[in-house]
């Protein structure tokens, strides 16, 4: 009797334990994305900080803005979208550039910080794969970064959209010609399409690039990670007297404009003078070879983290 009760038990324990070991990966990946947001809380401490207090400072000087908007009307059609835009622009390129300082310091400390503390010993404890792991670390920047900055991007612009609509009502002001100039509706999903696909797919190379020199330097991964660049733009300088690989690093910085959309330089980006051409996107070349450059980036930044010591 009792055997066979020490049978069922056991049985009972082990279908336990299966149940437990078959974890979905998406569940796997969905839990070791929030522990990233909960051990990096910079991801959007800084984008909020940032909106708050650019709104802070647009309803400070709201007057400023009125003055700009009641000249708008005597100025060319040009210079009136100038005149109405430039304040959302700011805010808009403002929060990108705090989402690429964000994303650049997240990935240099994402794998180092967790040998350095050694904390690496207890998340490796867990049922997690290092493959799960570092594909979390690199949706951070590439995917979820962008989409956190997007909601904070729109949702500051709206604000800044009802404070001077508020303003102008209390002065008695018209806000028709401000509503038909601004298109906000239409430059908040341009803002969106720009986060995505440049700051994150378009970018995701150089947060590859980040995360393996985050698993593979003891110390300074930000040095070792710009100083071999530094070193090629130099030998090709001094050997060739050229600068064809800065030129090619460049134009993926700055987003290969004519790859992803087409406008007048990075600013304003607003629907009469920005044009999406995500088909051309989706089929260069250039989208392609940054994924494949990415993979390897991640593959070897995987392999690093399974055999590199903590430090």
């Amino acid at each position: 009797m009792n055997t066979h009760a020490n049978a069922v038990h056991d049985s009972t324990l082990e279908a336990q334990a299966a149940k437990v070991a078959v974890v979905s990966p998406l569940r796997t990946l969905y839990w070791s994305l929030r522990r990233e947001f909960w051990e990096n809380r910079s991801l959007y401490i800084a984008p909020l900080a940032v909106a708050a207090v650019f709104l802070f400072a647009f309803a400070v000087s709201i007057s400023h803005t009125l003055h700009r908007i009641g000249r708008a009307p005597s100025l060319a059609p040009d210079k009136q979208l100038q005149a109405i835009t430039t304040p959302y622009d700011l805010a808009a390129g403002l929060l990108m550039f705090t989402g690429i300082l964000v994303g650049v310091f997240y990935c240099v400390e994402a794998l180092q910080g967790e040998r350095r503390d050694r904390s690496i010993l207890f998340w490796k404890s867990l049922p997690v794969s290092d493959l799960t792991t570092v594909f979390a670390k690199a949706v951070i920047p590439i995917f979820l970064l962008p989409l956190l900055i997007s909601v904070v991007s729109f949702a500051l612009q709206w604000s800044m959209f009802f404070v001077a609509s508020a303003a102008l009502l209390a002065t008695g002001q018209s806000v028709s010609m401000y509503w038909t100039q601004l298109a906000l509706p239409q430059m908040s999903l341009l803002v969106i399409y720009h986060l995505v696909v440049v700051h994150g797919i378009w970018h995701a190379p150089f947060y590859g690039w980040f995360l393996l020199v985050s698993a593979w330097a003891r110390r300074m991964a930000f040095l070792w990670a710009i100083l071999p660049a530094l070193a090629v733009f130099a030998l090709e300088r001094l050997l060739f007297n050229t600068s064809h690989i800065a030129a090619m690093l460049g134009r993926r910085l700055s987003g290969g404009a004519s790859e992803v959309m087409t406008m007048p330089g990075t600013m304003p980006i607003h629907p009469a003078t920005t044009h999406v051409t995500f088909l051309h996107f989706l089929f260069s070349p250039g989208l392609w070879i940054g994924l494949a450059v990415t993979a390897a980036f991640l593959a070897g930044a995987i392999r690093l983290r399974r055999y590199r010591d903590p430090n």
